[in-house]
């Protein structure tokens, strides 16, 4: 038997074993609050992650939604030279051209910036050799595209109405087709390949980042068929939508009707 050093009496179990049961209590409640740290990361993890397909999928309607608005603006442009020159711009647009805009996260996007990355792809000022210049982006040399910002604004402005809520930024630009072998980005050719084509880029820029861009290419035809001779080659089903003759809007005045809705990405115009 195990005696007490000083009193010659036998030790306690009981009393050899205080604290043990603080020791279990503090053990348990660090396990407890473990699970529930990780219970909150997975749970915000998976909130982020259903956020950014939200807003990934919205940004791309709402690019598709910019090609749809500005297409309406092409319609009645005779000369898209002006285009090419960057002396014409939509009427959907917020401001001057270029410059910071704030986005609905309070970001800022920086239209000047995002022009320059596009033709010589850095956010400085490009010079005529820079948009000259071979890269594997941009191969074409003197016929490199240069791109003009054509519309920008929120996309809840694309209507009068008021209607379409949606946290959503849009730029378009649009440059000369680098099939055209005149070097002349500035200037639509008259005949050969890429003779009465642009290119279009439609990008939607959205909350915590999210970014969508749709290129679509833009052919002038010598039909009077389909819209006063224009039609957007996005394919069969923007084929046959045009193809039935909606009407076109009068030159400087507003659509007559438009709709539009981000939840699903449909864009119409009567």
């Amino acid at each position: 038997m195990t005696m007490n050093a000083h009193r010659g009496l036998p030790l306690d179990p009981i009393r050899n074993e205080r604290g043990i049961s603080l020791i279990i209590a503090l053990m348990s409640t660090l396990l407890l609050t473990a699970l529930g740290l990780g219970l909150l990361m997975v749970t915000m993890t998976e909130t982020m992650l259903s956020a950014n397909f939200r807003d990934g999928g919205e940004a791309v309607y709402a690019a598709d939604a910019g090609v749809e608005r500005v297409m309406q603006d092409l319609l009645t442009v005779s000369d898209w030279n002006r285009i090419l020159q960057g002396t014409l711009q939509s009427s959907f647009i917020d401001g001057a051209a270029g410059g910071t805009r704030t986005l609905s996260d309070g970001s800022t996007l920086d239209l000047t910036a995002a022009t320059n990355m596009m033709n010589c792809a850095k956010a400085t000022t490009c010079s005529d050799a820079d948009m000259d210049a071979w890269t594997l982006e941009r191969p074409y040399e003197a016929d490199n595209p240069r791109w003009q910002l054509y519309a920008y604004s929120p996309l809840s402005g694309i209507i009068d109405t008021g209607t379409v809520v949606s946290p959503m930024y849009v730029a378009v630009w649009i440059a000369d087709d680098p099939a055209e072998t005149d070097g002349d980005p500035a200037t639509d050719g008259t005949s050969g390949a890429g003779a009465g084509i642009m290119l279009m880029r439609a990008r939607a820029y959205g909350p915590n980042g999210s970014e969508a861009m749709i290129e679509v290419s833009l052919a002038r035809t010598n039909t009077t068929e389909l819209e006063r001779g224009y039609t957007g080659q996005r394919g069969q089903d923007e084929q046959n939508r045009r193809a039935r003759k909606a009407a076109v809007q009068t030159p400087g005045k507003a659509l007559g009707r438009s709709q539009a809705d981000v939840t699903v990405g449909g864009f119409a115009s009567q």
